[in-house]
């Protein structure tokens, strides 16, 4: 086999070289040769659709939303220069979904972020080739949009809430604080969406822990506002000394009227979002929503970047916040236990 001839330079093409080389690190140096950022190509203004099933005014402000734009700018994407955003909200109903998804797969953006299951479905069928960020998603692998949450597969990935997976340790705290429920053994209504396979499959799961726990777990079904007092009425007539708020994002549009018609009906409410709380439930036990859509910015950089989004496992989230609302406690006359005071994230006064 002939050996494999090899490059030499003449001592003036060496020297040559090694000037052209010195030069360039020199104009580095000074920033007189502009360094290659992550932007690529140069110049790009990256479009992303960001698509919800709640009404939402989007701004920073917005503790669900914004620390999406947050994470962004932190990345270095800002709005008016090298991002642009087109917002779709569907106001609460699921139906308008479809054609919004359609709308930004028409407007050719280069990624759709998702907020919430419905959202999520929606973009999976609007198209196969425009990678999809989900911001949260309640047992993504068993509704369907993934295929695993190590290999999601296909264009989708970002992350999942586990919301629903903590639905058994919501209903054992909520017993913890309502032993003088109005009947024995305690009645415990569950609010739900049934349009939502997610709840439908959370009901299962908080059946089964009711039975566990000696608790009678008595499901209420609302789609819309007027079902959502309907479902408290009837909650009233079945005599439940107690509510669970299945994770939802028209709930989460709702979340001051559900506050306001557990605290007129005396129900000792838990829910899975601290904005619950806020409004005025007793408490709420579940992940941190603002840091998942925060954490959907780094899934929306490394894909401009050249990722794929059937290479990047879905994460789940690692922190879960406890909220407790006393003011709302010395309302209902209930006594917060010091042990669960102690593992507050955030107690409001």
């Amino acid at each position: 086999r002939p050996p494999i001839p090899v490059l030499t330079l003449c001592r003036s093409c060496r020297k040559d070289r090694m000037n052209r080389r010195d030069t360039v690190l020199t104009l580095l140096a000074l920033g007189a040769v502009p360094r290659i950022s992550f932007a690529q190509p140069q110049g790009k203004v990256w479009r992303i659709g960001f698509l919800a099933l709640r009404h939402v005014e989007f701004l920073d402000s917005d503790y669900y939303y914004g620390p999406f734009t947050q994470g962004m700018r932190e990345l270095g994407y800002v709005e008016g220069k090298n991002l642009a955003i087109e917002w779709r909200s569907a106001d609460g109903d699921v139906k308008r979904l479809p054609g919004l998804a359609a709308e930004l797969v028409q407007l050719k953006v280069d990624l759709i972020t998702t907020a919430g299951n419905d959202a999520a479905i929606a973009a999976k069928k609007a198209t196969g080739t425009i990678p999809i960020v989900m911001g949260s998603a309640a047992d993504p692998v068993a509704n369907g949009l993934i295929k695993s949450l190590a290999r999601p597969g296909d264009n989708m990935t970002g992350l999942s809430d586990i919301g629903s997976e903590l639905a058994p340790k919501r209903l054992e705290m909520l017993l913890a604080m309502t032993s003088k429920a109005r009947s024995k053994p305690p009645r415990i209504a569950l609010l739900l969406n049934p349009s939502s396979p997610a709840n439908i499959r959370g009901r299962e799961s908080v059946l089964a822990a009711g039975l566990t726990l000696g608790a009678k777990v008595l499901p209420f079904e609302a789609r819309t506002v007027a079902e959502i007092d309907a479902a408290f009425s009837a909650m009233r007539q079945q005599n439940a000394g107690a509510l669970i708020v299945s994770i939802h994002p028209f709930f989460q549009q709702q979340r001051g009227q559900i506050a306001q018609l557990a605290s007129k009906h005396r129900l000792p409410s838990i829910t899975a979002d601290r904005g619950y709380a806020e409004a005025g439930c007793l408490m709420s036990y579940g992940p941190s929503l603002a840091e998942n859509f925060r954490r959907a910015a780094y899934y929306v950089d490394k894909i401009f970047k050249g990722a794929q989004p059937a290479d990047l496992p879905v994460e789940q989230p690692t922190k879960i916040e406890l909220v407790i609302n006393l003011k709302t406690a010395k309302a209902l006359g209930i006594t917060i236990p010091q042990s669960i005071l102690l593992r507050a994230d955030r107690v409001i006064e």
